[in-house]
């Protein structure tokens, strides 16, 4: 299964195949968890959403459209992984707090930055850089990951006036740093 691609597995995967599904799980689980523990600090929310978003994989492999809509197996499993951390923010709120984001400041870039600036490069990804955290967060959440505002508040901790009012402010300084 080495030379197949993601979206070849996720066609096998609604066939029923498991080794086609034990071959992408060991593909993206790695970046998946990486990615998840980037956005919350709590290792049972994300073991749980891990979870729940390969089970999810499993039984709506099917209704994926893939590249002929112009979507990403990866990004697929991304866009599932991140409205079910939403969903596991919620739940938990009844409880408690929704676990705080992990800060964004790291001594070494991740690779979702490092592919971000590949993607997005030029004035636009160097306007990118130079935002604060918080704002580049929100852009990330709501443009890049297709999140709604309650879905990025859930996400990001913050109150759904505060993601507004750094949509807001993050759009302005891309409009300010691009003219």
């Amino acid at each position: 299964m080495d030379g197949v691609d993601e979206e070849r597995l996720v066609r096998l995967v609604a066939e029923g195949d498991r080794a086609a599904f034990e071959e992408l799980y060991r593909r993206t689980s790695p970046w998946l968890a990486v990615r998840l523990r980037r956005r919350c600090a709590d290792a049972q929310i994300v073991a749980e959403v891990m979870q729940e978003t390969y089970l999810a994989v499993w039984r709506a492999a099917g209704a994926f459209a893939g590249a002929s809509a112009g979507g990403s197996a990866v990004g697929w499993l991304w866009t599932i992984a991140a409205r079910r951390l939403v969903d596991a923010f919620r739940r938990r709120a009844h409880h408690a707090r929704p676990p705080v984001a992990v800060s964004a400041e790291a001594v070494v870039p991740a690779a979702e930055d490092e592919v971000l600036a590949a993607t997005v490069g030029g004035d636009v990804g160097d306007a990118l850089s130079r935002l604060a955290p918080e704002l580049r967060d929100v852009l990330q959440a709501m443009v890049l990951d297709g999140l709604s505002v309650r879905e990025t508040a859930a996400l990001l901790g913050v109150p759904e006036g505060t993601v507004k009012t750094r949509a807001r402010r993050a759009r302005i300084a891309m409009r300010k740093a691009l003219s």
